[in-house]
């Protein structure tokens, strides 16, 4: 049992065979893949109020200077990207403000919100009408807050991080594994496709590395949610001067990622921070969101790579590069599907555990999504063309 999963009712555990089985594994030992993925984003961050002071992490801004993006704001930076060819709107913010942050919650109090899940679905709200498709991905979340959010994301996400207990997430307010684990689990029960991933050297060992893939892929086989899982390594910044993962390492973990996971989950490493063009023969087939217009607002010291660079990248491999929407076409129900889908369609196994009839197709999207995608406008169009693999006018 990992540390806090039975304290937030996460009952896992990984085999001890299964981990030194994983850790036996080498680049060698996979291959590389057909081709590379990559999604067309903006990146929206929404408050940098967050609980936590984890050590690496330069987006949290302590009380008295974290700031809450107006919709006016949101409005024009998802207008931005929907003019620039984006399908996806990333909202990303620190876990839930606590109760130091007394600025955010008054602004809150005055925009007419309880709370910032309250205020990220209006938040979504906005960038579905200005043609792209909310991946939101808000750190810890109960069930009862995923729900309040999940009909308006096309898919959502957090970081597990490491299931280990480390001292960059020390401090009065530490991340608990339990905790990230609990929101993994409540994104399966709610049917939302899910993006997790790993943080590669915070101070864990490879044997937390084994264990935390595995975790992961427990959780997958309960209910078949996850659509990708990032191996992101930690790089220098202001406040973390530790130093970042060899190639060497990069590589290792990256082939135990892609062993470790079943095939319909892609593996992804962010190509700012790592090397990519050295571990897409470690099984690495996707390349992240890049943004065209916005900064990566979590590491900002490191910009994207232009499209020419992905470019790049897939033709130093010998491999086709395409575009891709926020949530996979293997959780599209199948009549949004394109003919040429040859993938595995996700469709769930843990009905037993959670009380959902086994006869009732899982609905992976919803209805709100859904008619997006469908839409007669240039935003369904755009969409369908990704889905459909065609150049953007």
């Amino acid at each position: 049992m990992f540390p806090g999963a039975s304290e937030y009712g996460v009952d896992i555990a990984v085999d001890d065979a299964a981990v030194e089985d994983l850790l036996e594994v080498t680049p060698a030992d996979v291959d590389a893949p057909p081709a590379l993925t990559f999604s067309r984003n903006v990146f929206v961050p929404l408050t940098t109020a967050c609980r936590y002071t984890c050590t690496y992490c330069t987006y949290f801004d302590p009380p008295g200077q974290a700031s809450l993006l107006s919709l006016e704001e949101i409005r024009e930076i998802c207008q931005r990207g929907a003019d620039a060819g984006c399908t996806e709107a990333l909202f990303t913010f620190g876990d839930d403000p606590d109760e130091r942050y007394t600025e955010i919650h008054a602004q809150l109090e005055e925009w007419g919100h309880d709370s910032i899940h309250e205020y990220l679905r209006e938040a979504c709200e906005v960038a579905l009408e200005e043609g792209l498709l909310p991946h939101a991905n808000p750190g810890d979340q109960t069930r009862e807050q995923l729900a309040e959010v999940a009909d308006v994301n096309a898919s959502m996400g957090v970081m597990l991080e490491t299931t280990a207990e480390v001292r960059a997430h020390g401090g009065p307010r530490s991340k608990e594994p339990g905790q990230r684990l609990r929101t993994i689990e409540n994104a399966g029960k709610l049917d939302v496709a899910f993006t997790t991933g790993i943080l590669v050297g915070i101070g864990e060992s490879w044997r937390d590395r084994a264990e935390s893939l595995l975790a992961i892929r427990e959780l997958h086989d309960r209910y078949d949610h996850i659509q990708e899982v990032i191996v992101q390594p930690v790089v220098d910044n202001e406040r973390w001067s530790e130093g970042s993962p060899d190639l060497a390492t990069m590589r290792h973990v990256t082939a135990m990622a892609r062993v470790a996971l079943p095939e319909e989950v892609s593996v992804q490493v962010p190509p700012n921070l790592a090397r990519a063009e050295e571990l897409i023969d470690c099984g690495v087939d996707d390349l992240g969101g890049v943004s065209p217009v916005t900064d990566d607002h979590i590491n900002p010291e490191y910009e994207w790579p232009a499209l020419r660079e992905l470019e790049e990248i897939a033709a130093s491999a010998e491999l086709p590069l395409g575009e891709r929407l926020p949530v996979y076409e293997r959780f599209l129900p199948a009549d949004l599907r394109t003919d040429g889908f040859d993938g595995v369609a996700a469709d769930g196994t843990a009905y037993a555990n959670d009380g959902r009839d086994p006869n009732v197709d899982r609905e992976w999207i919803s209805p709100t999504i859904r008619e997006a995608l469908e839409a007669d406008d240039e935003a369904g169009e755009r969409y369908r063309r990704v889905l459909r693999q065609e150049p953007d006018e």
